[in-house]
C-alpha cells in the first residue's frame, strides 16, 4: 500500500508539472510574439526539455507513466496491477487539471476557464492516433530489448517532432488532454474536443501495443537467423 501512495504521488506531481510547462509555456510564447509559429516553437522546446527531465528523475520511483495510455498499456500486458493502474490514472488526472490550474495561475489568469479552443477534424483524430502510437510503440520497442536508460530522450524526440508533423500537435495523452481542457489560452482544448481525443488516443495505444508486438517477433527473427549464420 505504502509503495502504491508513493508511485501515483509521484504520478501526481509529475503530470502536474508536465502540463503546467505545456499550459505555461504556451501563454508565455503567446505573450511574446505574434506569430503562431514562434509560440509553437517556445511550447514545443520547453515541453520537451521538462518531458525528458520529468522521465529521467521519476522513472525510477514510478517508470514515470504520467500518462493514462501508458498506464492502460502497462495494465494489459500485466506488468501493472490492477489497484496500481487505477491509483496512476486517478493521479494522474488529478495531476493535470492541477498543473493547468497553476499555470493560469502564475500568469495571473482566473484559476480556471473552460477552453474555447475546438480541434475536432478527421485529419486532427488521425494526427492523434499516429502520434499515441508512436509513443506507445518507442517505449514498448526500447524496453523489449533493454534500452530503457535511451526513453526519456526518445520520448521526448518523439513529441517534439510530433507537436510539428502531427496535424493534432500531439497531446498523445488523455490526462493532459483533460487538463488543457481548464486553460482557455494557447495550449487549450474545448470540452466538446476532448472526449474525441481521448477515443483517438486510445486507439493509437491499441496499434501502439500491435507495432511493438510486430516488431519484437521481426527483431527475434533476425536474431535467429544471424545465429544461425554463425553456427
Amino acid at each position: 500500500m505504502q509503495r502504491t501512495v508513493i508511485t501515483a504521488t509521484a504520478e501526481f506531481f509529475g503530470t502536474a508539472l508536465l502540463v503546467c510547462v505545456v499550459v505555461g509555456s504556451g501563454i508565455m510564447g503567446v505573450n511574446l510574439s505574434t506569430d503562431v509559429g514562434v509560440s509553437l516553437i517556445i511550447n514545443t522546446l520547453s515541453t520537451v526539455f521538462a518531458l525528458a527531465l520529468l522521465i529521467l528523475i521519476l522513472g525510477p520511483i514510478s517508470g514515470a507513466h504520467l500518462n493514462p495510455a501508458v498506464t492502460l498499456v502497462q495494465l494489459i500486458t500485466k506488468a501493472h496491477t490492477v489497484r496500481d493502474s487505477a491509483a496512476y490514472v486517478i493521479a494522474q488526472i488529478a495531476g493535470a487539471i492541477t498543473g493547468a490550474i497553476l499555470a493560469n495561475v502564475m500568469f495571473d489568469l482566473p484559476a480556471v476557464t473552460f477552453s474555447l479552443h475546438e480541434r475536432t477534424s478527421v485529419g486532427t483524430l488521425i494526427g492523434e492516433v499516429v502520434a499515441t502510437a508512436g509513443l506507445i510503440a518507442i517505449i514498448g520497442i526500447l524496453s523489449a530489448r533493454s534500452q530503457a536508460a535511451l526513453i526519456p530522450v526518445a520520448v521526448a524526440a518523439w513529441i517534439g517532432s510530433a507537436y510539428f508533423f502531427a496535424s493534432s500537435t500531439s497531446f498523445a495523452n488523455p490526462a493532459v488532454t483533460i487538463g488543457r481542457m481548464f486553460s482557455d489560452t494557447f495550449a487549450g482544448i474545448a470540452p466538446t474536443s476532448a472526449l474525441p481525443f481521448i477515443a483517438a488516443q486510445l486507439v493509437g495505444a491499441a496499434l501502439g501495443v500491435l507495432l511493438v508486438s510486430a516488431t519484437n517477433r521481426a527483431t527475434r527473427t533476425m536474431s535467429t537467423q544471424v545465429n544461425k549464420k554463425q553456427e
